[in-house]
């Protein structure tokens, strides 16, 4: 085939220099059949397409290959079969042919079933306030010093391509409630629509068309902020195409290279200044006089003013161990002791556990990733600490125990000067639910500087707080309170004691 420089050669040498098709042919060594081609074709650039493909080997085989692919075309794209598998199909059936072959074919007919389908992407517009987009991807950052993989949330307003990103560990429901607060929050407002992927934390089960049964957990949270979530068809990612080409730029823009931050709070504090920066400083695709941020101003009158956070966390029933633990995510946390052996439910949250039963907050916790961690709090025990006074010395939930100040000295000071530490001191844990912890460790403070350590000095202490505390609200009414103090006179006494003599005599 004649390049496109040759061709220009062969046009210079005939049209410009004059020199005959044979000395052309000599001096490019080209055939003079091919010289008079190139000159009479008049063309640039000479091409040449097969009319026919011939396939000897595959051809029997076209017409079992064009039922399996359609029998595909009506499956969704996850359940289809690959080019392999359609190739080790016919290979069972006879097929002595190659792969490529078969994948060349299989590739073509989908072109064409492409282009007669009519796949047009058709530009979507919105009003302001009308809706947002929502969606997930996976980058890779540097947290505290190691690599790690997350999980970004990203919003964006389709009217004026504002948008948030937010990194997660986790990509469960309690993280879409929390990306979306936090987003609504950094936009002001809410719009009438979210526009979703068939998320399994949003959707239940695609139904048919754009009819979804949606998590009714994710039904309370659309009807607690005022908007109305949609479903993408399933493969139609240009329903969301805004957020899907989001993805791709903050990729580009936020995690190349890779951010470097010690914890999840100053990754998204990162991001968020981002996501500003850039919003300020990008004209907008369509209003190409003003900025992303300058048409996001815009919008925000039109959107839906925020109501109360709502309480976004993910429920899960669970039994508590002997131990008075409860496991999630591969971590256990502790519960109060009364709770062991029943059934709880724990409530997860973005960055808390609480465990609730019966309506009741029986444990709270900050959350923990990461695998087989054991998360007490000492508190949930101390109810124990009075049949087991001994658990104190070695027991896991204790080991080191951030007490209050007093409450700490006075523990040193027991352990240095009695036998049986472990019981006085539990008897003054124990006095924590009578009187609080606050008053209980100003007692400690106070017989650290009588220099008087006992379990009995602070309790004595305690009970004597607490006396002062209620005599001092006692009130006297106004006609009791005697408008002369009486004068404490001993001679008043011997009077009477001689008039008593007297009288005996």
């Amino acid at each position: 085939m004649l390049t496109v420089e040759t061709i220009r050669k062969i046009r210079l040498s005939v049209h410009r220099d004059g020199k005959s098709i044979r000395q052309t042919s000599k001096d490019l060594h080209l055939s003079r059949n091919t010289v008079r081609r190139a000159i009479r074709s008049g063309e640039t650039l000479l091409q040449y397409e097969r009319q026919k493909q011939p396939i000897p080997k595959l051809g029997p085989f076209i017409e079992m290959l064009n039922g399996r692919l359609e029998e595909d075309e009506k499956l969704p794209r996850k359940l289809r079969r690959t080019a392999q598998i359609l190739f080790e199909d016919i290979q069972l059936n006879g097929y002595e042919g190659g792969y490529d072959s078969v994948r060349r074919y299989i590739q073509r007919w989908r072109n064409e079933r492409k282009i007669s389908r009519g796949d047009v992407y058709i530009p979507l517009t919105f009003a302001p306030g009308e809706a947002f987009q929502f969606d997930w991807s996976h980058e890779w950052v540097e947290i505290g010093g190691a690599s790690l993989k997350v999980k970004v949330a990203h919003l964006r307003l389709c009217y004026s391509r504002y948008f948030l990103c937010i990194a997660y560990p986790r990509e469960t429901q309690e993280m879409v409630f929390d990306a979306h607060i936090k987003a609504f929050e950094f936009f002001g407002g809410v719009c009438r629509k979210g526009i979703y992927d068939n998320l399994k934390t949003v959707v239940n089960k695609i139904i048919g068309g754009k009819e979804r049964n949606f998590n009714s957990r994710f039904v309370q949270f659309s009807s607690h902020y005022l908007f109305n979530p949609v479903s993408c068809t399933p493969g139609a990612g240009w329903e969301k195409g805004q957020v899907e080409n989001q993805v791709g730029l903050a990729r580009r823009r936020f995690f190349t290279p890779k951010i470097k931050a010690k914890d999840f709070k100053e990754l998204n504090d990162t991001l968020k200044e981002q996501c500003i920066n850039w919003a300020k400083s990008h004209k907008h695709p369509t209003f190409s006089d003003k900025t992303v941020w300058e048409t996001y101003e815009e919008e925000k009158p039109c959107m839906i003013s925020l109501p109360p956070p709502f309480d976004g966390y993910g429920e899960r029933p669970a039994r508590v161990t002997s131990s008075s633990l409860v496991t999630y995510d591969r971590n256990r946390y502790s519960v109060e002791c009364s709770q062991a052996g029943r059934i709880v439910q724990i409530r997860v949250y973005a960055d808390r556990i609480m465990i609730v039963s019966d309506g009741r907050v029986v444990g709270e916790h900050e959350r923990h990733f990461g695998e087989n961690k054991t998360v007490f709090n000492p508190w949930h025990y101390v109810s124990v600490l009075e049949r087991k006074p001994g658990a104190l010395r070695n027991g896991a939930p204790f080991k080191d125990w951030d007490l209050p100040t007093g409450m700490g000295n006075v523990l040193n000071g027991l352990q240095n000067r009695f036998v049986d530490w472990d019981r006085q001191f539990v008897a003054i844990l124990n006095a924590v639910p009578l009187y609080g912890l606050e008053a209980v460790d100003k007692a400690c403070e106070d017989a650290l500087k009588m220099r008087a350590v006992s379990k009995e000095v602070v309790i004595n202490l305690l009970n004597r707080n607490q006396e002062k505390d209620f005599a001092a609200d006692v009130g006297i009414p106004p006609h009791l309170i005697l408008k002369q103090e009486p004068i404490a006179d001993c001679r008043r006494y011997e009077s009477l004691m001689k008039g008593e003599c007297n009288v005996a005599q």
